[in-house]
């Protein structure tokens, strides 16, 4: 059978399983479009280029693989800090565990209640930057969500709020199958602080599409629940003004299978983008982080930092572009990837890539594994320090650098305590 063929037949069958909800006129369109895009494309299999390190079939089939909800007694990620919480249980907002909606600076609605509104500012946002990021590389499992989204938020910044917005995605059910889809407008001047929490389903689809007007700016902090089972596959669209940041940082401790993709475009002059993440892996765990930054305008700079540390044969993926275009100039592009490989039965594998066309750029890559350094062992180790506690000494280093990209203390303290706490339980 041909693989066009056996890529159109699992489409179909993942289609039959689910419903488009139903909405105004614009929503519909971008659905049906989404639709329409995807059939032509197919969903993705393992001989796709971007997917060859990480087998999509669990993220693809009609029905979620159960995962059992993990049970901790750890303080909730985030908990000391005053922030205005939406929660969504098993991929549906639960009003009753979530904040009043209102402050000030900042309108959110459910993506649910939007749609059903003949004009509304999200017309101009959903799905559009998901299409945008297509081009060019496919990237179907996002515009499956585009076309199926049950639930999500949409939200426009109009100033700068006094909290932060968190998503918490609390999951409940072994069978459970999130699609959430969330539309953000950053206007000009105006600043968000995001932070996103939680293992949300058994399977976890969820598209984030965030727009940065001029002199405006977007942080994003993001802990993936420790879920020992889960599956997920997210993607974070965003579009960039001139002079405007996004930030984003995302720590991942345990889940058997993870893609997390970013796709960002700087298209005005002077915008900067920075991506970071932290992925601790252990045993049945196999992360990926997809990044694609295209620069199109002028004295932009961006940063991709991602570090992973594994064990007992985790594996971990990176995958990590650069795109310069023509008239890009004084272009400043930075992307390194590194794992630190604890036992010989992990792995990392890795891809980076730059892909220039002006001439007036400052661009690197580069991507490491390997073992803790013996001769660090060996001076910790000879004055006195157990191998235990020398090992996660040089693990806290190892991490420092993307640590150091979160930019609030206190956050910071509070993704170094977990780090310290995944690294205290061993086997």
């Amino acid at each position: 059978m041909a693989l066009a063929k056996i890529k159109q037949d699992a489409m179909q069958e993942r289609l039959a399983t689910l419903n488009m909800p139903k909405g105004a006129a614009w929503a519909m369109a971008a659905r049906n479009d989404a639709v329409a895009r995807l059939a032509k494309a197919g969903l993705p299999g393992r001989r796709d280029e971007y997917w060859k390190y990480t087998d999509p079939s669990s993220l693809v089939q009609t029905v979620a693989v159960p995962a059992a909800p993990f049970a901790t007694d750890e303080s909730p990620v985030f908990g000391q800090i005053d922030r205005l919480k939406i929660v969504f249980r098993d991929g549906v907002f639960d009003a009753s565990a979530s904040d009043d909606l209102s402050m000030e600076g900042i309108e959110i609605e459910r993506l649910s209640d939007a749609v059903q509104m003949d004009i509304h500012w999200a017309k101009e946002l959903y799905g559009v930057l998901e299409k945008n990021g297509q081009d060019p590389v496919a990237r179907p499992l996002a515009t499956l969500n585009t076309g199926f989204a049950t639930d999500g938020v949409v939200i426009r910044v109009t100033g700068r709020p006094s909290k932060p917005v968190s998503l918490i995605y609390l999951h409940n059910q072994e069978t459970s199958d999130a699609i959430l889809h969330h539309v953000i407008r950053v206007e000009k001047g105006a600043a968000l602080t995001l932070l996103e929490n939680g293992p949300a389903a058994a399977r976890f689809s969820k598209v984030l599409e965030v727009d940065v007007a001029e002199h405006g700016s977007f942080h994003h902090i993001r802990a993936q629940g420790r879920d020992h089972e889960r599956r997920a596959v997210t993607h974070m669209f965003g579009r960039l003004g001139s002079d405007s940041l996004f930030k984003s940082f995302t720590l991942t401790a345990n889940g058997v299978m993870t893609r997390n993709e970013v796709v960002l475009e700087l298209t005005g002059d002077n915008g900067v983008a920075n991506v970071a993440g932290a992925a601790l892996g252990d045993g049945e765990f196999h992360h990926d982080d997809t990044v694609f930054i295209t620069h199109d305008a002028v004295g932009c700079k961006s940063r991709q930092v991602f570090k992973k540390v594994l064990r007992n044969g985790a594996t971990g993926v990176f995958q990590g572009k650069i795109l310069v275009k023509s008239g890009a100039q004084k272009t400043d592009g930075y992307q390194i990837s590194q794992a630190l490989l604890l036992d010989g039965d992990s792995q990392f594998l890795a891809k980076p890539e730059l892909e220039i066309y002006a001439d007036d750029v400052i661009c690197s890559h580069g991507s490491t594994s390997g073992e803790i350094d013996d001769d660090a062992m060996f001076y910790l180790r000879s004055r006195g320090v157990p191998e235990g506690i020398a090992q996660d000494l040089l693990t806290r280093a190892f991490l420092a650098e993307v640590i150091e990209e979160i930019d609030d203390p206190v956050i910071a303290d509070d993704i170094q305590s977990r780090l310290e706490s995944w690294l205290q339980r061993r086997g």
